[in-house]
């Protein structure tokens, strides 16, 4: 028969073991929690990097055929005369 101390100490112990399940258990799903919330930080980072390299991509392309087009010719430019071309010009007889 089992003494009353003995009794004690086996319950004590069922339930030191019980708790330490929960913990495990409790621990276990945290670290479960916290890998996933990673897997879904490196999708983010690897979906936003192939969008930043696309947008680079189309950048790099949309400066080169930009390049390859020919320059427009700039409009010519009037020449303007100052105050001593004009007067030069109109006592020459030019009209200016």
């Amino acid at each position: 028969m089992l003494r009353t101390s003995e009794i004690r100490n086996q319950e004590a112990r069922r339930k030191a073991q019980e708790q330490l399940a929960k913990i495990k258990q409790r621990d276990a799903a945290a670290v479960q929690e916290s890998r996933k919330a990673q897997r879904e930080e490196d999708e983010k980072t690897i979906r936003l990097r192939a969008l930043r390299l696309a947008r680079e991509a189309a950048d790099k392309q949309a400066a080169a055929e930009k390049a390859a087009q020919p320059a427009k010719p700039k409009p010519a430019s009037r020449k303007r005369f100052d105050d001593a071309s004009r007067k030069v010009a109109s006592e020459a007889g030019t009209g200016h």
